[in-house]
């Protein structure tokens, strides 16, 4: 608690106030998230050990998928991340760094609330949209992963999750996971306090954690996909974990560094270990990087829906993602929890322009 108050108060001491507006009112900060900053989007000059991105074919294409979900949790607005993103000037700064930029139509989940389901679910709501819409996701990536590009996911929330996951483990069953957030999402329907589902994507595909008729209603195509084997993914910035959610990590042994562990170590060790744990049998296996917007300590990113204080500072946040990259082995990627509707004006410009700029450093952007 002592560590989250200093964490807090350091991070507001050094928030400043944007100043600068563009189009339609928006606060447009130049990149850094706060005052009127120029920020250069090039790739690195200088000779590195590992190609980078070594698992897309080349010229490397960067399909950008938007992934628009906001059933998966109670907030409207998720649904604006995407959107947002692109408006922020995503594209051009991909092809900066030296990308090819296809965009598939944003995937329409809204067809699938028409329906109404059977009955309703509490321990799983709106599991049948999620379900559905999730599949639909599924078989986009999977489609992307197999044409030799790299799936940059745009969400939408979390629950986004079981899609994506679905289909990177299908197309590269060796692959491993770095999920960056302040939650576990390791809970079941048997075991969510709150029965939302952007809390389950990896409970839902945890191996041994459920048997296929546990599964919730929408959600029984995942029982044809590979499940997660607990060794294969890494928790980065954990800092609000539910009780169940506890003992499982506990019980299959699963690597998580929470905020903790990043005050004691330092997040350059941190990151350090996660990459090391994930590759230490094969240094070429592919990566997927999964990062919740909410990682982040809400000074910096606001506008989301989970907002717990004593998360990673700004340039935390960024060295993450830039370690992953400068890895060699990133081959996927998917951002989520931006949620605009739920700060000002100036906060929820700051967190998007927090996430571009995190987009930006996991798909190569260096300083030299």
């Amino acid at each position: 608690m002592f560590a989250s108050t200093i964490r807090t108060s350091l991070a507001s001491s050094r928030k400043v106030t944007c100043s600068a507006t563009g189009v339609g009112g928006r606060c447009l900060s130049g990149g850094a998230g706060y005052g009127n900053v120029r920020d250069q989007v090039l790739p690195t000059e200088q000779e590195t050990e590992r190609e980078l991105f070594q698992h897309c074919n080349y010229p490397r294409t960067a399909n950008v998928i938007s992934a628009p979900m906001t059933y998966g949790q109670p907030y409207v607005g998720t649904d604006c991340g995407p959107r947002w993103l692109k408006e922020a000037g995503l594209r051009s700064m991909l092809s900066n760094l030296g990308w090819r930029v296809k965009e598939a139509p944003a995937l329409d989940f809204d067809d699938f609330s028409v329906h109404k389901p059977p009955k309703v679910n509490n321990s799983a709501k709106n599991s049948h949209i999620v379900g559905e819409g999730t599949l639909k996701l599924a078989k986009l990536v999977e489609e992307t992963i197999v044409a030799g590009e790299f799936p940059l996911i745009l969400g939408g929330d979390h629950s986004i999750g079981l899609g994506s996951l679905a289909a990177v483990l299908k197309a590269r069953p060796d692959v491993g996971i770095i999920w960056v957030d302040a939650h576990a999402d390791l809970n079941t329907p048997n075991s969510s306090p709150s029965g939302n589902m952007h809390g389950m994507p990896i409970g839902l595909l945890m191996d041994g954690v459920l048997t296929p008729d546990e599964m919730p209603p929408g959600c029984e195509w995942v029982n044809d996909y590979p499940r997660i084997s607990p060794d294969s993914i890494v928790y980065v910035g954990l800092r609000d974990v539910d009780s169940e959610e506890r003992k499982l990590i506990r019980k299959l042994n699963i690597k998580a560094f929470t905020m903790t562990d990043i005050d004691r170590y330092g997040i350059g060790r941190v990151m350090e270990m996660s990459l090391g744990h994930l590759l230490q049998d094969n240094p070429d296996r592919p990566l997927h990087l999964s990062y919740d917007i909410d990682a982040v300590d809400p000074v910096f990113a606001p506008a989301t829906g989970t907002t717990v204080r004593g998360g990673l500072t700004f340039r935390e946040a960024h060295y993450v993602a830039e370690s992953v990259a400068a890895s060699g082995n990133l081959a996927s990627a998917e951002i989520v929890e931006l949620n605009p509707n739920l700060s000002d004006g100036s906060g929820a410009t700051e967190t998007v322009d927090l996430g571009l700029q995190i987009v930006t450093s996991l798909m190569g952007k260096s300083i030299i």
